[in-house]
Order: C-alpha cells, then structure tokens, then sequence
C-alpha cells in the first residue's frame, strides 16, 4: 500500500491499457482512439443491444414511447460527451502544461462508460435489483448462506452473502465487461482501464455498503479492480480483509451526473407524456431551474409553438445544458479535492443553489408522484413475481443438479454461464449472470413457459 500515491494525476489516470493484454498497450492514435475502439466494440454486442428491452421506469412502451434502459443510455452518453469535452476544454485552460492529446479523451472515455453503465442491470427496472437482493435476505434464497459457509469458509461466505443481498447493478455491469465466461476470452471484453474505472460509482465492496445496495464490484471481480486501481493510481481509503475502498475515479463524477440529469429531467418528460403530470406541472418543475430574465423568456419563446410536448421537450433541453455547465463548473471548482480523494456527494449537489434546488424539487415529486404511479407499480409487482419464481427454480437446480427436473432446467441455460461449475460460488454467479441477463420479455417469456401457462408450437 506505500506504493501509492497521495494525489492522482491525468496523465496516469489516461490510460489505453486494456485488461486482459496488459502487454499490448496502444499509443492513444489521433483517427479512432483505443477509447473509441470501447465505445464500438459496446454499441455491437449483445449486452448493449438487450438493453432495448429492458425497463428503465415505466412499462415498455405501447401507443406512447417512453425510455427504455437502450435509450436513456443513449443519451447518457450524449451528455457525457458533452461533460468530458467541456471540462477538457477547461483543464487546459487552466492548466496549460498538461498534454492536451490526453486530456482530449475525457469525452471520450465518459461517453464510453455511459454507454456501458446500465447493462448489468436485470429485467424490470430497479425492481428487479430489489427482487433479487429480497430473494436472499429475507426469501427462500436464504438457505443458501449456510452451504457457504460450509463449502467457503466464514469469511469467503460472508462476503459472497454480502454481495447476494446487496445486488448491485453497477458492480453487475463491471463483472459483465471483465468476467470470462464459458468459452470466451480473459478480461471478458478486453476494456481499456480508464472506462472499466469511470463505470464504477461506488469502488468499494459490499461490506462497506451501510446497508445501501451500493457497491462497486463483486468478491469474483476484487483482483480486477485492485489492477485497474494500481494501474491508474486511484487512492486506497480503507483496506481490511474484505473491506475494501478507494477513492473515485475522477470521470466517475461525470458518468454519475450525467445519469442523474437524464433519470430525473427524463422522467419528468416521460410522465407527462403519460399524462401523470399535467403540462402546467411539468412546465413549473423545469422553469424552478431559471429566475428573473432567462425565466421570462423561455416562458415568451417560441409563441407560435403551441403543442405542449414540444414546449415541455424545449425547456427540458434548455434545463439539461443548465445542469451540464454547473457540473462542469462544480468539477473545475472542486478538482483539487476530487484529485485528492477528499471530495464527498455528487456533482450536483455541489451545483449553485438554485439549480441544486430545483434538482431536489424534480427528484422529491418524482418519488411521491412518478415512482409510485399504478404503472410503474404494476411492473414492479410483477418483476418480483417472475424474478422471485426463476431464481428459486435455479437455486434448487444448481443445489441438486442430479435431480432430474434440475437436469432439464439446467439445460436450457446457456453454457457461457457457469451453472454446472464444481465450485457453488461460481455456480451461483452463473445463475446470477443468466437472470441479470435477461430482457423483461425473455424473462416473462420463460416464466410462462416453465409453469406452462403457454407451450412452444408443436
């Protein structure tokens, strides 16, 4: 631990190493760098493209399209850039001795690890996280616990147990892009270090999660972590045993903020596209961002435009170019603190007051009218349900895999997934990565198929 050092710097925190060919590492080229090699190599894989049938909050859209995880990640990604670009801009400016080709990478690797920022989460939306976490704490999953302790020993099992009960989607989404599965190759999806690192929000392990569903990687993903933290020179602020923490990797602050602004400003769109929120709510809520003139005037803009969703998609644009400026400026603001391992909360909440504010005012309204309308209650009644029923249908196959019952559920699973591994942890990771993997329709489509409410076509 002496190695490390006290401040992080960019010109270490830029790198275009790749896990799993440490030995390969490419100059940073000026046509498509290493950084936009990841950001291609994601748009084409499966993963991402599954995304596209995933839940983000509201049921998958009928006659009114609203986001699913493949958009919002999407523009995610879009703010990202603009996040990354700007405070590259700003970097240089104040600080013209760094070395401007690595500083011009800051869009890039944000707009990368945007991209890839949701797609360990399972089906149905943030439900499914609740859904599979509740199986294990306080569901039949809890049987479990005891085989580890006997197969892993107290420690190995207490933080394997630790990991079941606070299942993460960001640390799902770090296990994805670095685990090898069945037949694939070492370091999984061969990422550069600096986007594997800007995906992590949360660099510690579960343990240290308080109680939160928070963390940043699984027990089976510690060592790559830990590489990638070492290679980067990221802070280490606790390191006991199993309780592991470092300090964040600075472009995570972006990666987070940009999902905060669309999550919330989308959101608000979204429901007011699904009339839960009135245009005159809706109008309110994004005008609490702006006072004095520039209220004024986006209220007069545009007096010809009289169709409300369009009105409500201008002055959600103009919030989200608000919101991305102060980010910025919190960032540039806040660097020494944030190179220093010493800065706390998000960018936002280091924002001026009156965008702060109105952020809170956006994210308070959701929660009380957004998050607990009949529709998005409906799909997560339902994704605890189908959720809840394969994973104990799984967890009793990858048990007794001699049954046979457990031998034909088995079968159905991929062989990329470890569900026959010798060793219970792998097995149960396997299970874990074949659910999480699932689309809301794959997964509704085998719940069906497995308690024979609908038969394939003979």
């Amino acid at each position: 631990m002496d190695n490390y050092k006290h401040s992080m710097n960019w010109q270490q925190l830029i790198s275009s190493r790749r896990l799993g060919r440490d030995n390969n590492q490419h100059e940073m080229a000026e046509y498509r760098t290493e950084f936009q090699r990841d950001y291609d190599r994601l748009i084409f894989s499966s993963p991402f493209r599954r995304l596209q049938n995933k839940t983000q909050v509201f049921p998958l859209p009928g006659s009114i399209f609203v986001h699913n995880r493949l958009t919002h990640s999407l523009e995610v990604s879009s703010v990202g850039r603009s996040l990354g670009n700007d405070a590259a801009r700003e970097l240089l400016r104040l600080h013209p001795n760094l070395n401007s080709s690595v500083i011009s990478m800051l869009g890039p690797i944000v707009s990368t690890a945007c991209l890839a920022h949701d797609l360990g989460n399972p089906p149905f939306g943030h439900s499914g996280e609740r859904a599979i976490s509740s199986y294990f704490s306080e569901g039949k999953g809890m049987k479990v616990k005891n085989l580890l302790i006997q197969q892993c020993g107290e420690a190995a099992a207490e933080w394997l147990w630790s990991d079941l009960i606070h299942f993460d989607g960001n640390a799902n989404a770090f296990r994805l892009l670095t685990h090898q599965y069945e037949g694939r190759r070492t370091g999984g999806y061969v990422m550069t270090y600096s986007v594997l690192a800007a995906i992590v929000k949360y660099p510690y392990t579960s343990l240290l999660s308080e109680g939160k569903s928070k963390f940043g990687f699984f027990k089976t993903e510690t060592s790559y972590f830990e590489k990638i933290a070492q290679q980067l020179g990221l802070i280490p602020l606790q390191y006991e045993g199993n309780r592991i923490s470092y300090a964040r990797y600075p472009l995570t602050y972006f990666v987070e903020a940009a999902d905060d602004i669309c999550y919330e400003i989308m959101d608000i769109e979204d429901a007011h596209k699904l009339h839960i929120l009135t245009t005159q709510q809706t109008s309110d809520l994004l005008l609490n961002f702006f006072s004095g003139n520039k209220r004024r005037n986006l209220q007069e803009a545009y007096p010809n435009v009289t169709d409300p969703n369009e009105r409500i998609i201008y002055l959600r644009s103009c919030v989200i170019n608000l919101i991305e400026q102060e980010c910025v400026k919190a960032f540039i603001l806040h660097e020494d603190e944030i190179m220093n391992g010493q800065f706390s909360g998000s960018l936002i909440e280091h924002t001026s007051p009156e965008c702060k504010d109105a952020f809170q005012a956006c994210a308070e309204y959701a929660k009380a009218h957004i998050y607990k309308a009949r529709e998005v209650l409906d799909i997560e009644l339902a994704g605890y349900r189908i959720i809840n029923m394969l994973l104990d249908l799984l967890t009793d196959a990858i048990l007794e895999p001699e049954k046979s019952y457990s031998r034909l559920l088995l079968d159905r699973v991929p062989s990329q997934y470890q569900t026959r591994h010798p060793a219970l942890e792998d097995r149960i990771m396997g299970m874990m990565d074949y659910i999480s993997g699932m689309t809301d329709v794959y997964a509704l489509d085998l719940y069906r198929k497995i308690t024979g409410q609908s038969l394939p076509v003979v």
